[in-house]
């Protein structure tokens, strides 16, 4: 029988490092022929690739939540793979954006960007998730002290410009964008009234030592 430790390390990790992989090998095995990807194959893994990048961002801001609510203190262990992840497949997205979408051609790039400025509002999310991914180690963690906290407050506005370039980009049909919109909305919710609570918390344990001290 395994205990707490050894599910994490054998199973959990595992299996999430395993799930978090599955839509890059469905987009590789379109690529290479094995399934279909429809008539517009680049879109398609171009809008994969994009896609699954804010899943993870925002299961990665999830993570507090249901800890909090479930008690289950081992998912904040799998919080930075899933963080690094949404790197991963963000950094992903751009390069099929350059190298498939746009075949290399740097100058249509700044052309496309000019017509489509969400575009560049994508592009800003990647470069702030850069520092994000770069600090997840213990050493850095440990280097930057109470700081780190602060600076990893910026996957809430990566989730913000991710959910933006997403309504942006799509035409007609923003039914799903404002899914994910509502999402990160209730995320904010949560973490505001967390805050309000430890507040509240603070200042009635504050009180009593105020009248104690007043006796």
């Amino acid at each position: 029988m395994l205990n707490v430790e050894q599910r994490y390390r054998y199973v959990y990790k595992p299996a999430v490092f395993i799930a978090c992989l599955v839509p890059l090998a469905l987009d590789m095995a379109g690529a290479f022929g094995f399934t279909d990807l429809g008539p517009d194959p680049t879109a398609h893994i171009l809008h994969s690739l994009g896609k699954t990048a804010l899943n993870l961002l925002l299961i990665t801001l999830a993570v507090t939540p249901v800890r909090e609510i479930s008690g289950l203190t081992h998912l904040l262990r799998l919080r930075r793979m899933l963080g690094l992840f949404a790197f991963f497949y963000a950094a992903m997205h751009l390069n099929a954006y350059l190298f498939l979408d746009q075949e290399g051609n740097f100058s249509g790039v700044l052309k496309d960007i000019a017509k489509r400025p969400y575009i560049t509002v994508g592009f800003t999310a990647l470069v702030l998730l850069i520092p994000l991914a770069i600090t997840s180690t213990n050493r850095m963690m440990r280097r930057l002290g109470r700081r780190w906290q602060q600076l990893h407050r910026l996957a809430y506005v990566c989730a913000v410009l991710g959910v933006w370039h997403y309504y942006w980009q799509v035409k007609r049909d923003v039914r799903e964008p404002l899914v994910y919109a509502g999402i990160l909305a209730a995320l904010f919710a949560f973490r505001l009234i967390r805050r309000a609570q430890r507040r509240r918390a603070a200042t009635g344990n504050r009180a009593p030592l105020a009248l104690r001290s007043s006796e």
